[in-house]
């Protein structure tokens, strides 16, 4: 049964947790009183659609259905989850609190987006405190995974573990903050840094734009991998944390920062940082800016992504979640080509032509090849044991073009599968459109000699029985094919 999630508030942050559970297949209602909440989450909802499938490598569950409420009960009525974004004004926020939990289902987990209010706050004069926590997310919530999970001592436990799993589920990061705090623990980070650029704009030491190359060309990058803790163990050299402290802890006596201080927010410092912002950027404008923020942010967790590191980590995590359930018992018929890929072309897989690059396309297909491999028993854990299939020869056709955004399946029909040899066709489409195929030869080889070898008797015999089930499909148009060959 499909879930729902209710969303009140349909700003940007409200919008970002509508793209987040649709596009993973809830349904969505929204409740915002605004006669422009269709017309404001329609932008976000694009940028959504185009970058979020980029960084899975297998196919997102079809998404939910959205729609729009004038009525908060309609909206939260059954919902399993409701996600408060309203303005950071703490009786509005009771007032609606109040509404939602006189509607929504006693077990059903309301999170608020809010990024100072601590949960104690929120649950004053609530009906149901312990059914109520912040979840508060990093813009845009669709990309960030991020998200705080901040209950009070009188929050239900077993909700604050239902959020953390359905939080998971989605692609995020639920960071269980064990102690209520105003701002909680990143924005009181960001806070720091912001007070920090105030005042040396201010003072006239650096520009906006000097302040934003400082953070982006150096700390910035170092900090998206490993955060700040590590990145200054690995400054300390062999001897760690500890030598790191002993040479630099007493520069903490010195008076570097103002972080206590705050400048006056005059009319001259307001005019002062937002020209220079403009003429930082200002030929660029808002949703150019959003779009090259959306396509950097793919590319710099598809990075961490190779590396298993940081966000990567959690993005290959809710991959495995997705694939999670299939092997070739679970597909049951296998007299038809078996589904090997489905997912959405990523961002970064096209040219300068703007689709599918080369490159893109055998990675596609080898991933295919592998999944056959995998479903067949040739997994991770087999291969440790000494024996895995090699790729001997390959062959792609290229017949129309895939790009970015673009959900492509591929579907494997086995050729020969006897002894040694595995024989493939993959073919990669669009819908009806057929965008590539690859023939790919294998022969099972020994880890240990790295000489051609039989598999294990369970994998001779999976494989020869879809031999033997596809044997009866037609021969595919295009298989035994060579470049130049004359049709």
């Amino acid at each position: 049964m499909t879930r729902v999630a209710a969303i009140i508030g349909g700003g940007v942050i409200g919008g970002g947790w509508a793209a987040r559970f649709l596009l993973n297949g809830w349904d969505v209602r929204v409740f915002d009183p605004s006669p422009d909440a269709q017309a404001t989450l329609g932008p976000v909802l694009d940028q959504a659609r185009r970058a979020l499938p980029g960084l899975t490598d297998v196919a997102l569950p079809p998404e939910g259905r959205l729609s729009f409420h004038s009525d908060l009960a309609e909206a939260v009525t059954g919902a399993a989850w409701v996600q408060e974004s309203v303005p950071e004004r703490l009786e509005i926020k009771h007032s609606v609190l109040a509404e939602v939990q006189a509607a929504c289902p006693r077990d059903a987990v309301i999170g608020s987006s809010t990024s100072g209010f601590k949960p104690s706050e929120l649950q004053q004069g609530a009906a149901r405190p312990g059914q109520i926590m912040v979840c508060h997310p990093f813009n845009p919530v669709y990309l960030m995974p991020l998200v705080e999970v901040v209950p009070s001592p009188g929050t239900d436990a077993g909700l604050v573990t239902q959020a953390k799993a359905t939080l998971t589920e989605l692609g995020m990061f639920p960071l269980h903050v064990r102690k209520e705090i105003d701002a909680h623990i990143a924005d009181r980070f960001l806070e720091a840094v912001w007070r920090e650029a105030l005042w040396l704009v201010k003072d006239g030491v650096a520009t906006t734009e000097e302040i934003d190359e400082a953070i982006r060309m150096g700390f910035g990058i170092r900090w998206a991998q490993m955060g700040l803790f590590d990145t200054y163990r690995t400054a300390g050299g062999a001897a760690g944390m500890r030598h790191f402290m002993a040479q630099f802890g007493p520069a903490l006596q010195w008076p570097w920062t103002k972080l206590m201080d705050v400048p006056e927010f005059t009319d001259d410092l307001v005019d002062l940082i937002a020209g220079q912002s403009d003429a930082q950027s200002g030929h660029m404008t808002i949703p150019e800016m959003l779009q090259a923020r959306d396509d950097n942010l793919v590319g710099l967790m598809r990075a961490l992504k190779a590396n298993d590191f940081g966000a990567g980590a959690v993005l290959n995590a809710h991959d495995a979640q997705l694939a999670a359930g299939s092997d070739l018992e679970t597909l049951g018929d296998v007299s038809r080509p078996v589904l090997t890929g489905a997912r959405t072309v990523p961002l970064d897989w096209t040219d300068y032509n703007g689709h599918m690059n080369e490159a893109r396309y055998l990675q596609a297909f080898g991933d295919a090849t592998d999944r056959f491999m995998a479903l067949i028993g040739c997994d991770a854990a087999y291969i440790a044991t000494g024996g895995s299939y090699f790729t001997a020869e390959t062959h792609l056709r290229h017949l129309d073009e895939a790009h970015a955004g673009t959900r492509i399946e591929i579907r494997t029909q086995v050729l020969e599968g006897a002894g040694k040899k595995m024989h493939l066709w993959h073919e990669m489409r669009a819908g009806d459109r057929l965008l590539a195929t690859a023939e790919h030869f294998l022969l099972h080889v020994s880890l240990e000699t790295r000489r051609p070898s039989a598999p294990s008797q369970a994998i001779m015999e999976t494989l020869a029985r879809v031999a033997s089930a596809h044997a009866a499909l037609p021969w595919p148009e295009g298989a035994g094919r060579a470049v130049g060959q004359r049709p």
